[in-house]
């Protein structure tokens, strides 16, 4: 399988997920028509399905147009189905997809947030929940569930790619560098970033593996981590809880 990054609106990533086998692409989450039809043109594939991560606009704005140009089915939450366009398939979490896709159970950033494991292609699509370097805001969800979807996914093998929902690489590691993150691992990053943004190249796309080194919020349990965060001898919830609220804060 190949994925396909598009870029669009401010700072949003959709993703194209195509399977030569059956020439089958999916498309996760659906911020902006342009971009991901002229991406569609330019790679000479036919979107078959969209699959979405949750309500928000930035993520399901350009359904209509999509649905009316290409024919895509749509697939969402049937438990978030109110909030959603119309969908052709409701899921659960726990359901396998078409293409193989695992929906997985993914509250904080909202209550009906879910994310798409590919585990042949070690490929998290966490769009508003794990970030890169970083988490989503808790609109509506609760530092526990957050923090319960962020153990979900470390649970994940080391390689798993994360691609997250938006551009947002450079401000969290600036705010992860308060948290006691590895030394090396920042300072390696620190000078990638600016390569990347000057080739225009993605953020998105970090491991597992490499996130537990930089990403405070998979770093709670650390007794640095905790210190640096205010509440030592804190709990990782309560570690968690005080970092989220210092980001808000910000």
């Amino acid at each position: 399988m190949t994925i396909e990054i598009v870029r669009c609106l401010q700072d949003n990533y959709a993703y194209l997920v195509h399977d030569p086998a059956t020439s089958e692409t999916t498309l996760i989450d659906a911020p902006e028509a342009a971009p991901i039809l002229a991406a569609l043109d330019r790679l000479g594939w036919s979107l078959s399905r969209i699959y979405i991560t949750h309500h928000h606009n930035d993520h399901i704005g350009a359904v209509p147009e999509l649905v009316e140009k290409t024919g895509a089915k749509v697939y969402g939450a049937e438990a978030d189905a109110p909030r959603l366009p119309p969908l052709d398939h409701a899921f659960a979490p726990g359901d396998t997809l078409p293409g193989g896709a695992e929906v997985l159970h993914a509250p904080g950033h909202t209550i009906g947030h879910v994310a798409f494991h590919y585990p042949d292609r070690a490929a998290l699509f966490s769009a508003d929940s794990l970030m890169t370097h970083g988490c989503g805001r808790l609109f509506e969800g609760t530092p526990d569930q957050m923090f319960d979807t962020i153990e979900r996914f470390n649970q994940l093998p080391d390689q798993t790619r994360i691609l997250s929902g938006h551009d947002y690489a450079a401000a969290n590691l600036a705010f992860a560098a308060k948290y006691a993150p590895d030394p090396d691992a920042l300072a390696a990053r620190q000078a990638e970033l600016p390569v990347l943004a000057e080739k225009n190249l993605p953020t998105t796309g970090t491991t597992l593996e490499s996130e537990r080194l930089l990403n405070p919020y998979l770093r709670c349990h650390l007794p640095e981590v905790a210190k640096a965060a205010g509440v030592p001898g804190g709990s990782a919830r309560d570690v968690l809880a005080a970092i989220r609220r210092q980001k808000d804060n910000a």
